[in-house]
């Protein structure tokens, strides 16, 4: 039986009396592309932010290639940088250039030289299309930009899952192109995510599967085609009616 990358077992999560996730489980397969549906407080952040160690769970365990990351002396720091987390807020260093918020964690996490971290940063700011900005700070930068160089500080730990979380919400039309793009870009790469997404036009496009949750729980998951096109669930098919008259 192959292990999956990241598996998410009977995940529970409460803040004081409010439950937001009941008992969620999730495998997801290297290489796989699973995109998150849902409406606002379905549980979609909540999850993510669970994976990378930023919430701690009160029931359940989180697997990373079949070790628990939630065990006892496991140290978060070094789960954080096998599984990176990008914000839908950039968070990126105001005072520092793009080049070294990029340079600035691989050489803290990864003990990187400098020379190492910055030929990492060139390399994937050439992929994406930013290697012009490499000495600009984040207010000279759209918001398409920093958001494509968060994704780029991310990659550039090297992690073997990314998890984003609604990282187009905070942009105009012509920016989200931008970014779904670099999206486009890491799953030809091979990359293993994990997307929060309310495009729906994408996630049919980019994802191997999508998962749809209402109450901190998971109702549906599936190929594409099948939850947009014939979804089992009613509850299913009302969000999706829902949300797709709005587009």
């Amino acid at each position: 039986m192959t292990t999956s990358k990241l598996r998410f077992d009977a995940v529970y999560k409460a803040y004081d009396r409010n439950l937001v996730l009941r008992g969620v489980s999730l495998d997801v397969q290297e290489h796989e592309v699973v995109c998150l549906i849902g409406g606002s407080g379905s549980g979609k952040s909540t999850l993510l932010r669970c994976a990378n160690l930023l919430e701690e769970i009160n029931a359940g365990q989180i697997y990373l290639n079949g070790e628990s990351i939630i065990a006892p002396g496991v140290h978060a720091d070094r789960i954080r940088q096998r599984i990176g987390l990008v914000f839908q807020s950039y968070n990126l260093f105001p005072h520092m250039s793009v080049l070294k918020n990029i340079t600035f964690a691989q050489q803290i996490v990864l003990r990187r030289s400098r020379s190492e971290a910055e030929r990492r940063a060139f390399e994937l700011l050439e992929r994406f299309g930013l290697s012009d900005k490499a000495r600009a700070f984040p207010d000279h930068l759209s918001g398409g930009q920093q958001q494509r160089v968060a994704v780029v500080r991310a990659m550039a730990l090297d992690p073997e899952v990314l998890l984003l979380d609604e990282i187009t919400s905070a942009l105009d039309p012509v920016m989200v192109g931008e970014v779904l793009n670099v999206i486009r870009e890491l799953k030809t790469l091979g990359m293993t995510m994990i997307l929060a997404t309310h495009h729906m036009g994408f996630a049919r496009h980019i994802a191997d599967r999508i998962a749809f949750l209402e109450g901190g729980e998971i109702i549906e998951i599936g190929p594409p085609a099948q939850l947009f096109d014939a979804p089992h669930d009613p509850r299913t098919k009302e969000f999706l009616d829902r949300v797709l008259a709005s587009e």
